[in-house]
């Protein structure tokens, strides 16, 4: 079936009055029957039809229909590079495919980020073509520049669940026009109205009314982010205090009007006050540098399924489960550790505790030559299966020898003493309760209570005989369900007098102590990771996800999961996860002084604002309650919304502060906002999140001294960037925060 233009439908991508400029120089990459010259197929374990005439865009005669298998790709290479160019456009039809593209350079091997077609379109079709412009300045998602590389590859990549979908009119172009506008403007704090513009935008022709009258502008000053670019922010001092009421702003022939609402009250005592422990700041494999430093991240973790099988004599690990149980290639942790060190984090390393580690790079456990019927096998080694049968059952065990050496305690000692770079904390491997799924191929037979104690034990006295100085953390509990009892079930929590696994653990580790004359256990180490379902991603999940942060905290919080209906425990209040206070009481019980560790959680929706919400809303309060180390799973983008929660506390070198202050809230209501106080000596700092959706709250926050203030926000109107100013605190009776944004400000 043909479509031509009056079948097209136009979605223009991120910059919403953008106009492609095609030029003389545009490279095109294909328009009919084939590649254009120069440009060549790379593409793998597609079905590719580069003149198919079923459906095509415009007055060309065909088009390129492909089908993907899981994580497969049409991937189309040039050694003519397209360096400097402005853009990519193509048109595009399919059943919303779950692809993602992404420009790459062979010649610097280097990738561009993922981009995601949801993060362009959510309405592509299979009966029409939607024209498609990513601007290599202003990527989606994220906002980011492309950067200045010899990209010279165009790779469209399918998801888990492959992909199928017609593109045609692809070109590389070399100019992109931008019309100036004016995107949004919000009221902020007491008397500033921030307004992001794109563009060369008239800033003279903003005006501001409130309550029916004009407010005069007394001043401005303009910002653009250094990740962020193509984007500005202008914040306009007006000459009189915000108030109550209704508030229109005017610029560019664009309107924005908002209700403020009266204020809510609240005082914050910093003479009232705890130490934040720095070690809550942290993530699992921070990419780079500059990345811990952007982000202020405290702790590294060396973490997850994949470092179970580490073997660091050679190089080698396996991710088990997660990625049909293939042995590949690692870094060493000693280097990791190193230039991690090097960039001001500390440092967490996973100790594997299991009897065998990778034993190279290439082998594997479930051959098909092997083991025929296998469910799946990995699209990039078609041998390669995921040890299980079409019903989910598993696979019988192979012989672990043949891609696996032993490891045991001796060696883990040998490592640990040769280590050039000492870690701050180690943890005893990585969900071991577990491991008869994760590593099914090295054990399995599910681990009950008295195993999973045993190799703490074993492995933490050879990591103390290594490294006296070093704390241990474990054991890495992955869930809920896992903090009471053993994959074996409730028959192994009822052989241990019915006493849920984490209380037990902790006693048994006193009791080492008293055994072995030290302490092999300095920090309860766990997972969380939020159970409401907040996967549909609508009006209703993002409020839910808003709110579950108070299973961390909130004893009356009845948890909106599976948890508050069917709690499986002998726990007070099972039902409320009442996560820290629960666990600083068990470790008063069982343990007293050890610390807690939550190594591994996230937010539950990475790229959405809310999940930005979520992270701050989380990082305030694992220091208001007093949690002792945490690292987000696994590495959140750098301009991505959970890394700007990161980067709002800490971000290049201006903290949140050492110690909380004491926030007291006349009529609190945490589904809909948070705020937490911090100090630095007599500094004040303070994060206030507003997640309701569009609506701008006002506080008058009593003791919040008057004068100057460095302020960070995200989100709301003004989007996912990392906006920042410095204005002046005029009075602490009405300070005002858009929706769904989070803000620090700081005094100076």
């Amino acid at each position: 079936m043909r479509f031509g233009n009056r079948f097209l439908k136009l979605c223009a991508f991120v910059l919403a009055a953008t106009i492609a400029k095609v030029a003389g120089t545009d490279i095109s990459v294909y328009t009919d029957s084939g590649l254009s010259s120069g440009w060549e197929n790379w593409s793998w374990s597609s079905t590719i039809d580069f003149a198919a005439t079923d459906l095509y865009s415009g007055s060309s005669g065909s088009s390129i229909s492909v089908t993907s298998d899981a994580w497969a790709a049409l991937s189309l290479y040039n050694s003519a590079t397209f360096k400097g160019y402005a853009g990519l456009k193509f048109d595009i039809a399919g059943d919303q495919p779950d692809i993602s593209i992404q420009i790459q350079s062979q010649a610097d091997s280097v990738n561009g980020p993922s981009i995601p077609l949801s993060s362009i379109s959510k309405t592509v079709t299979s009966n029409a073509f939607t024209s498609v412009l990513i601007d290599f300045s202003n990527l989606p998602g994220t906002g980011a520049p492309l950067g200045d590389g010899n990209w010279d590859r165009i790779t469209i990549q399918a998801g888990g669940n492959g992909a199928t979908y017609h593109i045609d009119n692809i070109v590389v172009v070399e100019e992109i026009v931008i019309t100036p506008e004016f995107l949004s403007a919000e009221p902020l704090a007491n008397n500033v109205i921030a307004v992001t513009t794109k563009g060369n935008v008239d800033l003279t022709a903003l005006k501001v009314n409130l309550n029916g009258s004009p407010v005069t502008v007394s001043g401005h000053t303009s910002y653009v982010p250094v990740d962020t670019p193509a984007l500005s922010i202008t914040y306009f001092t007006l000459a009189k205090n915000l108030a109550p009421g209704n508030l229109t702003i005017t610029a560019g022939g664009s309107s924005f009007s908002h209700t403020i609402p009266n204020v809510l009250y609240g005082s914050i005592v910093q003479s009232v006050s705890t130490p934040i422990n720095p070690h809550i700041y942290g993530v699992n494999f921070p990419t780079n540098a500059d990345y811990i430093k952007h982000l202020g991240v405290t702790i590294s973790r060396w973490g997850g399924n994949a470092v179970t099988a580490y073997n660091p004599f050679g190089g080698f690990t396996n991710a088990g489960n997660d990625w049909y149980f293939e042995n590949r290639g690692s870094d060493s942790a000693d280097d990791w550790i190193g230039w991690v060190h090097g960039a001001g984090s500390d440092s967490l390393l996973t100790i594997p505790a299991l009897d065998w580690v990778s034993k190279d790079n290439s082998s594997y456990s479930y051959p098909k030559t092997t083991y025929p019927d296998q469910a799946a096998y990995d699209p990039y080694n078609a041998n390669a299966g995921n040890g299980k049968f079409a019903n989910g059952s598993w696979v019988a065990p192979p012989n672990q020898a043949n891609v696996y050496t032993p490891w045991n305690t001796t060696l883990a000692q040998k490592w640990l003493k040769g280590l050039k770079n000492i870690p701050t904390i180690v943890t005893i491997d990585n969900e071991i309760e577990i491991a008869s799924s994760t590593h099914q191929d090295m054990h399995p037979v599910d681990i009950n209570y008295d195993e999973e104690l045993d190799r703490v034990i074993r492995f933490a006295t050879a990591a103390k005989q290594a490294l006296p100085n070093v704390a241990v953390a474990a054991p890495s509990t992955c869930s809920w369900w896992f903090y009471w009892t053993s994959m074996v079930g409730w028959t192994d929590t009822a052989a241990h007098n019915n006493i849920d696994f984490l209380p037990w653990f902790l006693a048994q580790m006193k009791l080492a102590e008293k055994k072995a004359g030290k302490r092999l256990l300095d920090y309860l180490d766990i997972h969380y990771y939020y159970q409401p379902d907040t996967s549909k991603n609508d009006d209703a999940a993002k409020a839910l996800r808003l709110r579950m942060t108070r299973s961390l905290w909130d004893t009356s919080y009845v948890d909106e999961s599976w948890v508050g209906t069917d709690p499986q425990n002998h726990q007070w209040a099972p039902d409320t996860v009442q996560l820290v206070p629960r666990f600083k009481t068990l470790i008063d019980i069982n343990y007293p002084g050890t610390k807690l560790s939550i190594s591994e959680w996230a937010s539950t929706a990475d790229n959405d604002i809310t999940g930005g919400l979520v992270t701050a809303d989380s990082l305030g309060i694992f220091g208001k309650y007093g949690v002792d180390a945490a690292t987000y799973w696994a590495t959140p983008g750098e301009q991505a919304p959970v890394g700007l929660a990161y980067w709002l506390f800490r971000g290049y070198g201006t903290y949140f502060g050492s110690k909380t202050a004491q926030v007291n809230l006349a009529n609190p209501d945490p589904n809909t906002w948070s705020i937490y106080a911090g100090s630095d000596g007599s500094k004040l700092t303070l994060v206030i999140i507003n997640k309701k959706p569009g609506q701008a709250l006002s506080f008058d926050l009593s003791n919040v001294p008057t004068g100057k203030y460095f302020v960070r926000h995200f989100g709301g109107a003004a989007g996912v960037a990392k906006w920042q100013t410095t204005l002046n605190v005029t009075t602490s009776q009405f300070i005002v925060v858009p929706g769904y944004t989070a803000v620090f400000l700081k005094q100076q």
